[in-house]
């Protein structure tokens, strides 16, 4: 069983399973259908490949903690994951493409912009450590990168299933206010998420001079001046647009959860975690936020 815990998290496929879930979240909140599933199939083998070839470049010195070790260990099987997922990857984009290409003519030149920007921010976030044509790299700015993260996160999981919604619809898309409020909250949510796993990374970050805020300004101000404010933040974003659009009050307590776990997590963050802890844990609220969000919307009538 221990095993398979660490092929979920160390593999990235929670992180697969995180992503479809925000995105059916992302729908429902809209009030729209669901995606063709093979938008769902090349969002999340295509998160899942990112995340894996960005550990399996890392040197074999770089780190010594468990994931490092587990990925040497099973260099083969990681391997043979990664061309499996290439090839889901494959036929889940030729299948979309297959059936709606037509749809991408209703379109515009900033919504091709809008898909363009989440993966350039991706692929610039880690820049030369992993993606040697590109001369930047987002990784070494310790203070912006857990918001790159939340931008492309926020991205691919709000931004991106409504728009190729409208395009498997063959109609216009628009970038609505509720749509901004939720890419907003996503945001926030992420991005606090990123800045707890720069703690387990202090000492790491501290030797190589990242500067994250962690190192900046320490443990104790990082959680009570950045992680906590940043959630309430998001969780005043998302209750200021429930009670404008007169949501119930069950839905408004459902989806008020996520954040008090948050808030929660982040300040059991003064004492040391293990690795497992943060991608089960801190990960985990991903998925709660997501299920959250779906059970929520039973509620909103």
């Amino acid at each position: 069983m221990y095993r398979l815990v660490r092929l979920l998290f160390f593999g990235n496929y929670f992180y697969g399973i995180c992503v479809t879930a925000l995105a059916i979240e992302a729908n429902l909140q809209h009030g729209l259908p669901l995606n063709d599933l093979s938008f769902y199939l090349w969002l999340s083998s295509g998160s899942i490949l990112y995340y894996t070839y960005a550990y399996q470049s890392e040197p074999e010195n770089f780190s010594l903690n468990d994931r490092s070790r587990w990925y040497k260990t099973y260099r083969k099987q990681v391997n043979t994951s990664q061309i499996s997922l290439l090839l889901f990857f494959t036929l889940g984009s030729v299948s979309w493409l297959r059936r709606f290409s037509a749809g991408l003519s209703s379109l515009e030149l900033q919504d091709y912009l809008l898909i363009m920007v989440f993966p350039l921010a991706a692929l610039m976030y880690y820049g030369n450590t992993v993606f040697t044509h590109f001369t930047y790299n987002l990784r070494n700015n310790g203070w912006l990168k857990p918001f790159v993260i939340g931008f492309v996160w926020s991205g691919l999981v709000t931004i991106y299933p409504v728009l190729f919604l409208s395009a498997e619809n063959g109609t216009s898309f628009t970038l609505s206010i509720t749509s901004l409020i939720f890419f907003l909250k996503n945001f926030l949510f992420i991005s606090v998420l990123s800045i707890m796993f720069d703690i387990k990374d202090y000492a790491a970050d501290h030797n190589q001079r990242l500067k994250t805020f962690v190192v900046r300004i320490g443990l104790r101000k990082t959680i009570y001046y950045i992680l906590i404010p940043l959630s309430v933040l998001g969780l005043s974003t998302f209750l200021i647009h429930a009670v404008q659009q007169k949501f119930a009050i069950l839905s408004i307590l459902i989806n008020t959860l996520p954040f008090i776990l948050l808030i929660i997590v982040a300040y059991s963050m003064h004492q040391r975690k293990s690795i497992l802890y943060y991608l089960a844990i801190i990960d985990g609220l991903i998925l709660v936020k997501a299920c959250c969000g779906i059970i929520g919307i039973s509620f909103l009538n």
